[in-house]
C-alpha cells in the first residue's frame, strides 16, 4: 500500500511575533518520513499510485544537481519497490558530486547524465521511453501532484481554517494544490524561489481552475534559485535559535519564511488572522554555513 500517515500541524511559538495580533502554524510536512519529505511526498503519492495500477515497475524523471524531487523520487522507489532512473541536467556531474546525487545512487537509482543543450528534448525522451518508464516531470508537477497537495489540505482544514496559507514555490506544483484546495475565504500566497513570475504564475494556472485565485511573492528570491545572502542565514539561523524544534533549509522553506516574518512585521497580514506555513522538506539541501553537514 502505498501510504505515509499526516504530518502534525504546530503552533509556531516565537516571542518575536508576541507582539503582532497573529497566530502562525507550520504544517511539518517535513517529518512525514526521513527521505521523502514534504512536498515531494504531496506530488509523489498518486502519481506512484498511479504507476502501480498501469503495470509500471520502472520510475523516470528529471532534475539538476541538487532537486529534492530527483533524491524523493529514489527514495519512494526503495520505500515502495520501483525501479527508479533520474536524468540529471549536467554532464559534468557524477553520482559523487553532492550529497543529493549521491544519497540518490544509494537508493538505488540510476543515474544518466545529460549535456544542458540536450535536456531541453525532456518531452522527446518522454515520448521515447513511455511505454517502458512511468515518466514523472520535473519537480514532480502534475494534476496528480496537485490531488495529493490537495489532500495535504483537507488535513489542515481538519484542524483549523487558516487564513492564509504560504508556500515556497519552484515548479508550481505545491502552490496549484494549495490553491485548488482553498475553502472557505482562506488566501494562497506562493513565495518564488526563481526569478521569472511570468514562468511560474502560467504553471500554476494550468493546474488549477480558471476562477482559482492566488498571489505570488518575487520580493525574497535572494538572488535566485539556490543563492543565499548572509542576511537570510542569519535569519535562519536566529529562527532556529528561537524554535529549536523546525528546522529550514536556504532554498525555499527559509525564502518562505523570512518573507513572512517580514509581511507581518509590515502589517500585511489582517489582525487577528491565522496563518498556516507549510514546510515542504528539503533539508537534506541545507548549506554548510546552517550547520555543516554538506
Amino acid at each position: 500500500m502505498i501510504q505515509l500517515p499526516p504530518s502534525p500541524l504546530e503552533l509556531i511559538n516565537d516571542p518575536l511575533l508576541s507582539n503582532y495580533p497573529i497566530k502562525l502554524y507550520i504544517k511539518r510536512d517535513d517529518i512525514i518520513h526521513p527521505e521523502i519529505t514534504g512536498n515531494k511526498w504531496r506530488k509523489l503519492k498518486y502519481n506512484l499510485i498511479e504507476a502501480r495500477s498501469t503495470g509500471f515497475n520502472r520510475l523516470m524523471t528529471f532534475g539538476g544537481a541538487f532537486s529534492n524531487h530527483v533524491y524523493a523520487t529514489s527514495a519512494a522507489g526503495k520505500e515502495f519497490g520501483f525501479e527508479t532512473t533520474g536524468l540529471i541536467r549536467g554532464e559534468e556531474l557524477t553520482p559523487k558530486s553532492n550529497i543529493m546525487l549521491t544519497m540518490s545512487k544509494m537508493n538505488g537509482m540510476d543515474l544518466i547524465f545529460l549535456p544542458r543543450l540536450n535536456y531541453g528534448f525532456k518531452d522527446k525522451i518522454t515520448r521515447q521511453y513511455k511505454n517502458e518508464f512511468y515518466v514523472i516531470p520535473e519537480g514532480g508537477s502534475n494534476e496528480l501532484a496537485v490531488k495529493g497537495v490537495v489532500e495535504m489540505m483537507d488535513e489542515i482544514y481538519s484542524e483549523i481554517t487558516p487564513d492564509y496559507v504560504c508556500v515556497a514555490s519552484g515548479t508550481g506544483g505545491t502552490l496549484a494544490g494549495v490553491v485548488s484546495g482553498l475553502r472557505e475565504n482562506t488566501e494562497a500566497l506562493g513565495f518564488a524561489v526563481l526569478k521569472d513570475k511570468g514562468l511560474l504564475w502560467n504553471a500554476v494556472a494550468k493546474l488549477v481552475p480558471e476562477s482559482a485565485e492566488f498571489d505570488i511573492s518575487t520580493d525574497y528570491i535572494f538572488g535566485n534559485y539556490g543563492k543565499t545572502t548572509p542576511e537570510l542565514i542569519e535569519f535562519i539561523k536566529a529562527f532556529e535559535r528561537r524554535n529549536p524544534s523546525i528546522k529550514l533549509d536556504q532554498v525555499y522553506t527559509g525564502k518562505m519564511m523570512y518573507g513572512v516574518y517580514d509581511l507581518i512585521q509590515k502589517g500585511h497580514f489582517k489582525e487577528h488572522s491565522t496563518i498556516v506555513v507549510i514546510h515542504t522538506g528539503g533539508l537534506l539541501g541545507r548549506c554548510k554555513e546552517l550547520d555543516g553537514i554538506n
